[in-house]
């Protein structure tokens, strides 16, 4: 099986979404699905992780691929983290498997989190506290955090605002509040050797997701879900300098292409030693690449 050759990739995307199984099976349902094609104004049919693969490859680009498991609260299944680690596998080259697990399964989310890790390779889990109506400090999830950290691979939890759901009565059941960053500062306290990725520019919590991220030595922040032209200058700021190295590049690809977030943060005021770090540099050492 092909390895990523890290020296060969002009960057790594650490946050990419499976859309759609094999089968056609979508990661929403039909009701959030309509919802955010709306939101990001998509009209292209969403790719399958083969698909994603190919676009990556031509790009010189590795991308971290997940779903979300919030089966507990939209009743609706998810796509199988084992399809999406397979599909990984057969791209090795440049695609790298997270997973996806409910906190509200309990114990059968722990067992699933050491057999995923330990026979299917995946490399980091990914949660939606307002998808899947989580407090990330809720102690329901404690245990899968600990088999996170016990399993050596890192966390990445949606903040701020979500597209799910906006625009549709009553944000189609969608509660904001579950994704405030300041959730993850009893995580990271309780945690400190689990890696923990703070998901996006956090509109409202710019700036709790800063003072987190500065705090705390495991905790860092992908920039995707937002073009780099509308960052708060907080943001922009803390990235060039105090997080140059806590600060990782993400698109949320489909919804927004590498191509124009890249177009867009050639654009931002940085500091030509900052860029390779945000770009792929920080994504190495926070993924454990090395």
């Amino acid at each position: 099986m092909t390895t990523l050759d890290l020296d060969a990739l002009v960057a790594i995307d650490v946050h990419t979404h499976a859309e759609v199984s094999d089968d056609g099976h979508p990661s929403l349902s039909p009701e959030l699905e309509a919802g955010k094609a709306a939101y990001f104004k998509a009209d292209t049919p969403q790719p399958t992780v083969d698909e994603l693969a190919a676009y990556y490859r031509e790009r010189r680009i590795a991308a971290v691929v997940f779903t979300v498991d919030a089966q507990a609260a939209t009743g609706h299944p998810p796509i199988a983290n084992d399809e999406v680690a397979e599909a990984c596998a057969r791209h090795a080259d440049v695609l790298i498997p997270f997973a996806s697990l409910d906190p509200h399964r309990g114990r059968a989310a722990v067992d699933e989190a050491r057999r995923l890790v330990e026979d299917h390779g995946v490399r980091g889990f990914k949660f939606h506290p307002s998808l899947q109506a989580f407090w990330p400090s809720d102690r329901m999830a404690y245990p899968l955090y600990e088999a996170i950290e016990e399993l050596g691979v890192p966390a990445l939890f949606h903040s701020g605002q979500t597209g799910i759901g906006s625009g549709l009565p009553g944000g189609g059941g969608i509660r904001l509040k579950y994704s405030n960053p300041m959730e993850l500062d009893d995580v990271a306290v309780d945690f400190p050797d689990l890696t923990i990725i703070c998901a996006h520019p956090s509109v409202p919590w710019q700036d709790e997701a800063l003072a987190v991220a500065a705090h705390k030595p495991n905790v860092y922040i992908d920039l995707s879900g937002w073009s780099p032209k509308y960052f708060p200058p907080q943001l922009v700021r803390q990235a060039n300098s105090l997080l140059r190295h806590k600060v990782l590049f993400g698109s949320d690809y489909p919804v927004i292409t590498p191509d124009r977030w890249l177009r867009d943060f050639e654009q931002l005021d940085l500091k030509d030693e900052v860029r390779p770090l945000i770009l792929k540099e920080n994504a190495i050492r926070a993924l454990g690449l090395a």
